[in-house]
C-alpha cells in the first residue's frame, strides 16, 4: 500500500533512505538565539541604529555636556558673571580664573556657560514653537488638501519669501531687544519649514489604511491629524526640530553679536565673541576663543546628531 502511494519502487526507495538522514542534528546555539529573539519594535530598531553611529553619538554627548554644565557650573563656581573686578581685569587662564577675565574683571569660565544658558534657551524654546506652529499649519494643510492646501500654502509661501534675518533685525529695531523678543522674532518665520515637512508627510500617510479607518468610524479630523498621522510622521519631524535649534542658536548669537540681542550685563556668546573680537587685537586672545569654540562645538553637535537621527530613521537604512 505504501509503495502505490509513494509511487516509489521499494528497491529505489531504500538506496535513497539512508540512516544517515536520521541522525539527530546538533543544536546551532547561535541560530536558535536568532529565531528565538524577541523581534524589535520600530523604535527600538530606530534607537539600535542610531546608537549604531559613533559619530552621533559623539555629537549627543557632546550636547549632554554642554547642557549640564550651563546648568551646573554657573551654581557651583564661586564668581558671579557681572560682578566688575578692575584690579584682575584681561587675566590670563589660570588655576583660580580658569578661561581668564575680560576687560571689567568678570570671571570668563562663569560668563561662558551663562551665555551658554541664553543660546541653549533660545535655541530649543524657538524650536519647540516652530515645531507646535509647524505641526498644527502643515497638519491641516495636508489632511484638508484643495482649497485650504492652496490658501494656506500660499500664505507660507508669501511670508518664506521675505528674508528671515531681515524680519528678525526690523521687530529687534522696533521692539525693546531681550530674550523674549529675540525667540518672538525668530518664531515669525521660522515654523514654516516645519509646516512644509509636516504637510508632505501628512499628505502621504492620510490615505493609509488606518487613516482612513478611523475615518470610516467617525473619527474627526484634529483626531485623525493628531492621534494618528503624526506619531506616524515623527522621523521627518523630530529630524528637523534637531536641525532647527543650531540654526536658532547661531542666529541669537549672531544678534548678540550685532547689538540686537542680549544686553550687557547679561552674558551671551555673541556678546562675548563681540567683545572678544575686538580684545583679540590687543592679545587677549582667550576673551574671543573660549566662547566662539563653545559655539562652534554646540552647532555642530546638534549637525551631526541631527544627521545621525535622519540616518535612523531612513527605511533604506534599514537592516
Amino acid at each position: 500500500m505504501s509503495d502505490f502511494n509513494l509511487n516509489i519502487p521499494s528497491t529505489e526507495r531504500s538506496d535513497k533512505l539512508s540512516p544517515e538522514m536520521f541522525e539527530k542534528l546538533e543544536r546551532d546555539e547561535v541560530r536558535v538565539d536568532e529565531v528565538g529573539r524577541k523581534s524589535l519594535t520600530a523604535w527600538q530598531d530606530i534607537r539600535q541604529r542610531l546608537v549604531s553611529n559613533k559619530l552621533a553619538m559623539f555629537g549627543f554627548w557632546i550636547i549632554v555636556a554642554m547642557v549640564l554644565l550651563a546648568i551646573f557650573a554657573p551654581i557651583f563656581w564661586p564668581f558671579d558673571h557681572f560682578t566688575n573686578d578692575l584690579e584682575n581685569k584681561n587675566m590670563p587662564p589660570d588655576a583660580t580664573h580658569w578661561f581668564g577675565t575680560d576687560d571689567l574683571g568678570r570671571d570668563m569660565f562663569e560668563r561662558v556657560w551663562k551665555g551658554a544658558q541664553v543660546s541653549l534657551f533660545v535655541g530649543i524654546v524657538a524650536a519647540l514653537i516652530d515645531l507646535i506652529i509647524g505641526i498644527i499649519y502643515g497638519g491641516i494643510m495636508g489632511y484638508f488638501g484643495g482649497k485650504v492646501d492652496e490658501v494656506m500654502n500660499r500664505f507660507s509661501e508669501i511670508l518664506a519669501a521675505i528674508p528671515y534675518l531681515l524680519i528678525v533685525i526690523l521687530l529687534l529695531v522696533v521692539m525693546e531687544p531681550s530674550i523674549t523678543t529675540i525667540i518672538v522674532a525668530m518664531s515669525i518665520t521660522g515654523w514654516i519649514n516645519m509646516a512644509w515637512i509636516v504637510r508632505g508627510q501628512i499628505m502621504q500617510l492620510k490615505n493609509q489604511e488606518y487613516a482612513l479607518a478611523s475615518k470610516s468610524l467617525g473619527a474627526g479630523a484634529m483626531r485623525i491629524i493628531f492621534r494618528h498621522l503624526i506619531p506616524n510622521a515623527m522621523g521627518p519631524i523630530l529630524v528637523t526640530l534637531t536641525l532647527t535649534i543650531p540654526n536658532a542658536i547661531f542666529t541669537e548669537a549672531f544678534l548678540s553679536f550685532l547689538g540686537l540681542g542680549v544686553q550687557s550685563p547679561v552674558a551671551s556668546w555673541g556678546t562675548m565673541i563681540d567683545d572678544g573680537a575686538g580684545a583679540m587685537m590687543s592679545g587677549y586672545t582667550w576673551r574671543l576663543f573660549f566662547p566662539a569654540l563653545f559655539l562652534s562645538l554646540t552647532i555642530f553637535a546638534f549637525n551631526v546628531f541631527g544627521d545621525g537621527l535622519r540616518d535612523a530613521f531612513d527605511p533604506k537604512l534599514k537592516k
